[in-house]
């Protein structure tokens, strides 16, 4: 099946929508461009991440003070810090760094392509033609907010933004947590079907 065209840029985007302005084909027209909801794009996988990282973050600390009192040496001291610094970004680090994620990350739809500029930790150029796009499927939350996925997924887990993943789980890419998805998937499936028939 086709795939997406990732490209691993040299520097997180500052300005996306020029980025993609930029490098429009001779008669490429934006049809739709959109930024996750950054509230929602944050909090997805909150509730049982949340509680997962509070027990993380207190059970290495707690092992950690223990540790230290008793005096077990350097070794199992030093053993507890990585899990420690984990647990404290779980906490606190994560929903700050998926909060910038999506002030960065950009969905676009022209009249050949569906692009997804993305700068977290790892700027990305992600595209794939109309004609070769996957299968979308569409997640309406009923709010006003959802989810269109290009492709299936390997799993049944999806790893929220800025969740450390160590490269364990792949996902296929997505509109995430943007507002009218409805709309955004006719849009999508009109501009195929014109790209396709065209």
């Amino acid at each position: 099946m086709p795939s997406f065209h990732t490209i691993q840029a040299q520097s997180t985007p500052d300005d996306p929508r020029g980025l993609i302005e930029s490098n429009l084909g001779s008669g490429e027209r934006i049809l739709w461009q959109g930024q996750p909801d950054v509230w929602a794009f944050s909090m997805r996988g909150a509730w049982y991440l949340i509680p997962f990282s509070i027990l993380w973050a207190g059970f290495a600390i707690f092992w950690e003070i223990g540790v230290l009192n008793e005096g077990a040496g350097p070794l199992f001291a030093l053993w507890g810090i990585p899990f420690v610094l984990i647990g404290i970004y779980m906490v606190f680090g994560r929903i700050p760094l998926a909060r910038w994620e999506a002030r960065r990350t950009l969905f676009s739809v022209t009249s050949k392509r569906v692009i997804i500029v993305s700068g977290g930790l790892r700027s990305r150029w992600m595209e794939v033609a109309l004609r070769d796009l996957p299968p979308a499927e569409l997640d309406d939350g009923g709010s006003g907010l959802g989810t269109i996925t290009f492709g299936s997924y390997a799993g049944a887990y999806r790893p929220p933004p800025g969740w450390p993943t160590f490269g364990m789980y792949g996902t296929p890419p997505a509109f995430t947590s943007i507002h009218d998805p409805a709309r955004v998937y006719r849009v999508i499936q009109d501009a195929k079907e014109a790209a396709r028939a065209g």
